[in-house]
């Protein structure tokens, strides 16, 4: 019998397994890559008690890496970049060749909640082992420079004699938690978030069955209705509302953060009452430590689980896994009828005021911080409180002492009348003192803002109250881009001439939720166009004008107009 052959079928390809993602609780505890392993080996708290009794003894050079490069970050402490390496080189030299042998110190400020004591103590620390050097962070920290590793027990000791310390300032960690500057004192806040934010600090901070996260956790807590903490952008945010039958609580924020893959946080549409909110903050916390992502650190951040969950399922989790009890629905939080940043003069509900105050892109300094600690002390102000907006807002003064308050700060160089760019622009730490930086950004922002303020003169009766211009040195977002009405990423660039020089990416229309729009949003990439550094103040000169020329109504935003414009009008 004749016939054909049949034929040959093609081999099935084998479904090659999905690599595990280093979740403890599906995968198991075996590290996955460096980091995990360091952190698994020995945690990072414990790095301490050698930086005390060895490292600060013997110096800079008996560091051990892991520490010094992992484990030193639980305790708020980085090697900051060594002078002289321009931006082109970042991306090409190892650690070790672009770090300086000083550190960078945060100082941890939960609520950035100062007292007049804690506020002459970091001055005096700046002062004597900092060069005179602090900057009001946008996490509500004083970031210092230009320490040793010989002098850190000491500072330790004086910041821990006030009830300061830096514990968790950085690392796999929760870092620092955000509160409203104005709690307990603003005549229209729906609920003072202080007990709150006091008992996270106290019960969980330190904590080592939570000091071993997959990466970074950020945590914000408001009762104001400006919402003050930019809630979309944190891991966990806990934003005052008032449920119709429950009364004054907080709604539920989970999964926010920009860096290079920005994503804004999701309401769970869940209700949190005051009294539960430390137990609603230990679950969230919990299932990013045991289901978070741990094998790569690109992806290692709680948006990414949120991202592929969905609000849905992590409330579930969230509910049946870690409370045991449902919680109740709620309402979203109302839009906000004024900005959030309190700067200016405002009426406390005790009869006396609170005035926000603005250095110049959050830098302050030792010896600014002791003048302004006099100027308090000479009209009975006690208490202070840092933005995350880098700037400060002073408490407690009295009616008949705010005018000369006022002035008095302005002669020290802290404005509360500032120009629109002195207000609105941010500037992270830049390559001044930065590992990953490429550009400088606060000495940039500052030349930027004094030549904006002259050459928009003309028109500033006509420009809005919140116009934000953020500067950031790298991909990062540290100083927050993608929120930002004019967002610049520092990068290298070729100018007109071919040649490389400092330069920015322009990112715009970016907000967060506030009196001009209904919610956050991130803004837009324009395609090809990018900045040099020496150019800024142009830009966003001819940006602004075409603005004011041609949005469709006096009332429409700038980001929302920037969003939407044709290329060429912001070019």
């Amino acid at each position: 019998m004749s016939g054909t052959a049949p034929a040959a079928q093609p081999t099935p390809k084998r479904k090659r397994a999905a690599k595990p993602n280093g979740q403890w609780k599906i995968d198991g505890r075996a590290p996955l890559n460096h980091n995990e392993e360091f952190k698994l080996e020995d945690d990072g708290l414990n790095v301490r008690e050698r930086i005390e009794s060895v490292y600060a003894r013997e110096g800079f050079d008996a560091i051990a890496d892991d520490d010094l490069h992992g484990r030193f970050r639980w305790w708020g402490l980085y090697t900051q970049r060594r002078p002289g390496i321009d931006g082109g080189r970042t991306a090409k030299l190892e650690t070790s060749e672009l770090e300086d042998r000083y550190f960078m110190m945060r100082v941890r400020i939960d609520g950035g909640a100062l007292t007049l004591e804690q506020l002459r103590v970091i001055a005096g620390i700046s002062e004597e082992f900092g060069r005179g050097t602090a900057d009001v962070t946008d996490r509500q920290n004083i970031q210092l420079h230009w320490v040793q590793i010989e002098d850190v027990p000491e500072i330790w000791r004086r910041l821990e004699s006030v009830g300061l310390s830096t514990t968790e300032a950085c690392g796999d960690v929760s870092r620092v938690i955000l509160g409203s500057p104005v709690a307990g004192v603003a005549a229209e806040e729906i609920l003072d978030p202080t007990p709150t934010i006091r008992e996270i600090k106290e019960r969980f901070i330190g904590d080592p069955e939570l000091s071993n996260l997959p990466r970074k956790f950020k945590t914000a807590v408001t009762g104001h209705p400006s919402q003050d903490v930019v809630h979309e952008i944190n891991d966990i945010s806990l934003v005052g509302v008032v449920h119709p039958e429950l009364g004054a609580g907080y709604d539920l924020w989970v999964g926010g953060g920009l860096s290079t893959n920005a994503h804004l946080a999701q309401r769970l549409g869940a209700f949190v009452a005051p009294e539960h909110a430390a137990e609603v903050w230990l679950g969230v916390t919990s299932i990013f430590r045991d289901y978070g992502y741990r094998r790569l650190r690109n992806r290692a951040r709680l948006k990414f689980l949120m991202a592929d969950w969905g609000p849905e399922r992590f409330r579930e989790v969230l509910e049946e896994e870690y409370l045991g009890w449902r919680l109740p629905d709620g309402p979203a939080p109302q839009r906000p009828t004024r900005t959030g940043d309190h700067v200016g003069v405002h009426r406390q509900k005790d009869g006396r005021y609170y005035v926000g105050l603005s250095p110049v892109v959050g830098r302050v300094g030792g010896r600014l911080l002791n003048r302004l600690a006099d100027l308090m002390q000479d009209h009975g102000a006690g208490r202070l409180r840092l933005t995350p907006y880098q700037k400060i807002v002073v408490l407690d003064v009295p009616e008949d002492d705010v005018e000369a308050f006022v002035a008095g700060a302005r002669e020290i160089g802290l404005e509360a009348e500032p120009s629109l760019f002195r207000r609105t622009t941010m500037a992270c730490t830049g390559i001044q003192f930065c590992k990953l930086a490429i550009v400088d950004t606060k000495d940039t922002a500052e030349g930027v803002i004094r030549d904006l303020d002259e050459r928009l003169a003309d028109v500033a009766d006509r420009l809005p109250e919140q116009l934000t211009l953020h500067i950031n040195g790298c991909p990062n977002s540290c100083a927050r881009i993608q929120t930002a009405d004019i967002g610049l990423k520092g990068q290298i660039i070729t100018d007109e001439v071919g040649e490389q020089v400092p330069g920015f990416q322009v990112h715009l229309g970016g907000e967060l939720s506030g009196y001009a729009n209904d919610g956050g949003v991130t803004g837009r990439t324009v395609r090809g166009l990018k900045v040099p550094a020496t150019g800024i103040a142009d830009y966003v000169e001819r940006l602004v004008r075409s603005y004011l020329r041609h949005r469709q109504d006096p009332e429409q935003g700038f980001a929302d107009w920037a969003r939407t414009a044709d290329e060429e009008l912001v070019a």
